[in-house]
């Protein structure tokens, strides 16, 4: 499939039918509280911290496999990431029996490299020095590749991970539907490359033409925002300090923005400070254990920045891959940037 192609609704379908086997069907949690605190007429919180290897990614990443050629697969496949696609990706293929090697920044969560080589893949550390570690650690990857025969696969820039991903927004349409509700009003997604984004994006336009879709960034890595407003995709500089890991591409991919302009999707910010609020909310109300960029999207609800009085609110927590330590650290709200 071509980059910017636009996956059709029965891709997303065909997708989530493969992929559903494979996957957890993660929790839809009403939150009447948090909905109150909102304003919201009902607020749905779709927990995909607690899919398999702690985040959505796996959705994506196995039906990206799933489409490799059987030579392809038999190779192996090599892939950059900070640690929640290096973990999806390695258990998908484990699943599938597919070769994984990652290349992952040397200051990626130890916790996430350590996780990733528990899949059985290889991990391979990229120095960055004061370059953007996205650019190294993908021309790393690319090399490697090259020299070994390997499929290249981009953490978010595929529109087949966008089709893959779609699942989570699918799930919870259909989650929805059971608990007697139409599909929602407002959709808000955190977005590092706007992989999800994409995906659920399109499930929800194809479901409610008129819903009110957003996608939320860590202060100084809006580059999916800025992107949509300006109406071609821009690349960030000097992004600065977050605590939002796994939220730093400097550049929305070309597949995941097309899918997010297709839908009609407006951007959002979220400061440090905010997010760490988020994650407290949804420990003690909802009893979920957040990563700071699993919580982008409920911290833009908690902040009032979402169009939700009186309206039906879908809000996807994506990650929990997180250690006690920076957990404990953000509910105090110490040692953050506010």
């Amino acid at each position: 499939m071509p980059l910017t192609d636009v996956p059709a609704p029965d891709h997303l379908a065909a997708a989530y039918a493969v992929t559903r086997a494979a996957t957890r069907r993660t929790p839809l949690l009403e939150a009447p509280d948090l909905a109150r605190a909102c304003g919201a007429a009902r607020l749905f919180v779709k927990a995909e911290n607690l899919q398999r290897a702690g985040s959505f990614k796996i959705r994506g990443a196995y039906w990206r496999l799933t489409r490799l050629s059987q030579d392809a697969a038999a190779r192996g496949v090599v892939a950059y990431s900070s640690g929640n696609f290096a973990q999806g990706l390695a258990a998908a293929g484990a699943e599938l029996g597919v070769p994984v090697t990652i290349v992952m920044p040397v200051d990626a969560p130890e916790m996430k490299r350590r996780a990733t080589e528990a899949f059985g893949a290889r991990v391979v550390l990229s120095d960055h020095g004061d370059r953007p570690r996205e650019e190294v650690a993908s021309a790393l990857a690319a090399r490697l590749a090259a020299d070994e025969g390997l499929t290249l696969l981009h953490p978010f820039d595929d529109p087949e991970i966008v089709a893959g991903q779609a699942g989570a927004g699918l799930e919870a349409l259909e989650q929805m539907a059971e608990m007697g509700a139409e599909a929602p009003d407002v959709v808000a997604c955190p977005v590092g490359g706007g992989g999800l984004l994409g995906g659920v994006a399109l499930a929800v336009r194809a479901a409610r033409p008129e819903a009110a879709i957003f996608a939320v960034e860590p202060q100084g890595y809006d580059g999916m925002g800025r992107s949509l407003a300006q109406g071609e995709r821009l690349r960030l500089t000097g992004g600065g300090a977050t605590i939002c890991d796994a939220l730093q591409a400097t550049q929305p991919g070309a597949a995941p923005f097309a899918a997010a302009r297709a839908a009609g999707v407006t951007g959002l910010v979220v400061t440090d400070a905010q997010v760490a609020h988020a994650m407290r909310a949804a420990f003690e109300q909802l009893k979920l254990v957040l990563e700071p960029s699993g919580a982008v999207a409920l911290a833009a609800a908690l902040a009032g920045d979402l169009p939700l009085a009186g309206r039906s609110a879908l809000i996807l927590v994506t990650g929990g891959n997180v250690t006690f330590d920076h957990f404990a650290a953000c509910l105090s709200c110490e040692e953050i940037r506010t």
